[in-house]
């Protein structure tokens, strides 16, 4: 071309939650079934959403109306009832100017670190979750700025290494906390978040805090919104419906701005992301206006209780299933549901193999294998081989621990146990090689 037509950050871009996919496919096109543990989709693994809420996104689709614009910011009855929620947390209050709607998180998650200066950055946690982190190392044409999650404290941030980090990078404005977290399924401590808003008003940052999960905790944990804490640090909650109700594929998330006064180039940022939305007309119609109606009805509350319930139960069932394997840091969640598992250092080599029977299956592993590759990434696409099992290596999540990602959202009991000891006996059968 008469010019190059890429950005240099564009060579950041990276989503191995979705990449794993294309090697799984081409497995099942050789006749093995797959059992898909790499994405965080409750219907695909056999959520029945309750047919009250089904009945309420039905009615709707039969009003004229629905089909309409709405307002590029979003409805405001939708935003009116969503701010009434926040401000019922009894921190910091916002408005319902103060929520913007986006085509689920991924967009809004592009459209903030598209408008952020390339010289700035946000420092997130690793292990990271690759939208945040790939979009952040493409505005930045570098790769991603992180701070540590410990396996080995139960996957909470080392508060000095971020501390650190910041004091010595002029060029972070602003920290990235995702509570619960994707993909440790570690749920943040209130003095953790405590320590974070004060690291930030040191500092003159700002934060974001991704919160999509924050209704689902279980096992006796409970997840602090960051407007409960943030004090008159200025930030932005990011929220959504996609997991909570759930319903992924409505497209549906908004994003909250607190203290917008307190600083102008915090508040210009702002704008310019409600700018951007008011290019693009507005976003998904039918969505927000269910959410006041699903979210306000007395049997949500109960609903979402009792899945999470669920969740914690099967958080259980893989510990005592994972427990037995001592090459392995484990640490049981609270929220969310994932779980990373790590192999502990020097246990993965590079030579190390399970049988794989279907000839042509092991011929096309052994294929992928031939190249250097992170030694995780190894394990798990011998796991893909020989037990039909997709979960996504922990180096693809922007850590240089060796582990992987597993789902906690299989409803089928006798499936879920079947999977996480295939998983268990693939681990033994690949570290005794």
């Amino acid at each position: 071309m008469r010019q190059h037509l890429l950005s240099e950050g564009a060579n950041e871009l990276s989503y191995e939650i979705r990449e794993i996919v294309k090697k799984a496919e081409q497995i099942k096109n050789l006749g093995k079934e797959i059992q898909w543990e790499n994405i965080g989709d409750p219907i695909q693994k056999n959520h029945l959403i309750p047919d009250w809420m089904k009945q309420i996104i039905a009615d709707l689709s039969m009003q004229n109306d629905t089909y309409s614009y709405c307002p590029s910011k979003g409805i405001l009855e939708t935003r009116q009832f969503l701010a009434e929620l926040t401000n019922l947390r009894k921190g910091t209050q916002i408005t319902p100017d103060d929520i913007c709607f986006f085509n689920g998180l991924g967009d809004a998650i592009a459209k903030v670190y598209q408008y952020i200066t390339p010289t700035s950055r946000i420092i997130g946690p690793s292990p990271a979750y690759s939208t945040h982190s790939s979009a952040e190392a493409a505005h930045a044409s570098h790769e991603p700025l992180t701070y540590t999650l410990d396996p080995n404290n139960k996957w909470y941030p080392d508060l000095d290494d971020l501390y650190n980090k910041v004091r010595y990078n002029p060029n972070v404005v602003g920290i990235l906390i995702i509570n619960p977290d994707n993909p440790t399924g570690m749920v943040y401590p209130l003095e953790t978040l405590k320590r974070i808003v004060a690291i930030a008003k040191e500092f003159n940052l700002f934060l974001i805090c991704d919160e999509i999960y924050i209704n689902i905790t279980y096992n006796g944990a409970r997840a602090y919104a960051l407007s409960e804490v943030i004090e008159d640090v200025p930030g932005i909650a990011m929220k959504g419906i996609s997991k909570e109700l759930p319903w992924p594929g409505a497209r549906c998330g908004w994003m909250e701005y607190y203290n917008r006064g307190k600083d102008a180039d915090f508040n210009r940022l702002c704008q310019a992301i409600d700018n951007a939305k008011m290019i693009e007309v507005c976003s998904t119609k039918l969505p927000q206006l269910a959410i006041p109606k699903i979210l306000g009805d007395s049997r949500f509350k109960a609903y979402r209780e009792e899945t999470n319930r669920k969740i914690g139960k099967r958080s259980k069932i893989i510990s005592d299933i994972f427990k037995t394997v001592p090459q392995l840091t484990f640490n049981e969640t609270f929220g969310a549901f994932y779980n990373t598992i790590i192999f502990r250092e020097g246990t993965l080599k590079s030579n190390q193999k399970i049988d794989i029977q279907d000839s042509k299956i092991r011929a096309l592993v052994e294929a992928w294998t031939a190249h250097e590759m992170p030694n995780d990434k190894r394990f798990v696409y011998y796991l893909l081989g020989a037990k039909g099992i997709c979960v996504v290596p922990s180096s693809s999540f922007c850590s240089e621990l060796q582990g992987f990602r597993v789902t906690l959202l299989e409803e089928n009991e006798e499936t879920l146990v079947k999977t996480f000891t295939a998983i268990r006996d693939g681990i033994v059968e690949y570290l005794t090689s």
